[in-house]
């Protein structure tokens, strides 16, 4: 199984590597976004560790039951051959109704395929008003591409 891009990348395919990624998660399907990773992949998420596709699943699932109407913006930060370094933020609510922007950086090491084989993620919280939210949905079209960036504050 490949999935394209492909390493070693260019700034372009980084980037819409970058995008592929962003929009898989904001489908917040398990099933869907785990496809994009080895079957023994690597995941350091906060302070929880996952391995292999099946426990992807079951995190995020999980994940995303606990963080409701998720909607998350990513960001290249560099590249090298097979590995990348992304920026992140995204927002959610809890079952109160509280909402949350969380701020993060992943690093990301990928297969000859094209799947990635190790990410490690360092993410952050902050509780937000609801009037303070900046994202109501996935990426528009008009706000892809180079040039377009997420607003880290």
């Amino acid at each position: 199984m490949t999935r394209p891009p492909l390493p070693p990348f260019t700034l372009e395919t980084a980037i819409q590597k970058v995008q592929a990624a962003e929009d898989a998660w904001n489908t917040r399907d398990p099933e869907r976004v785990s496809l994009a990773y080895t079957p023994d992949s690597v995941w350091r998420n906060r302070d929880t560790f996952v391995t292999g596709r099946a426990e992807i699943v079951e995190f995020l699932a999980a994940k995303w039951e606990r963080e409701l109407d998720y909607v998350l913006r990513k960001s290249l930060w560099g590249f090298r051959e097979n590995r990348m370094a992304v920026r992140f933020q995204y927002e959610w609510h809890d079952g109160t109704g509280q909402w949350f922007r969380s701020y993060g950086n992943e690093l990301w090491e990928f297969d000859e395929n094209g799947l990635m084989r190790r990410r490690e993620a360092s993410i952050n919280d902050l509780a937000i008003t609801a009037a303070e939210r900046r994202y109501f949905g996935p990426r528009p079209d008009d706000e892809r591409g180079p040039g377009h960036d997420i607003v880290l504050d």
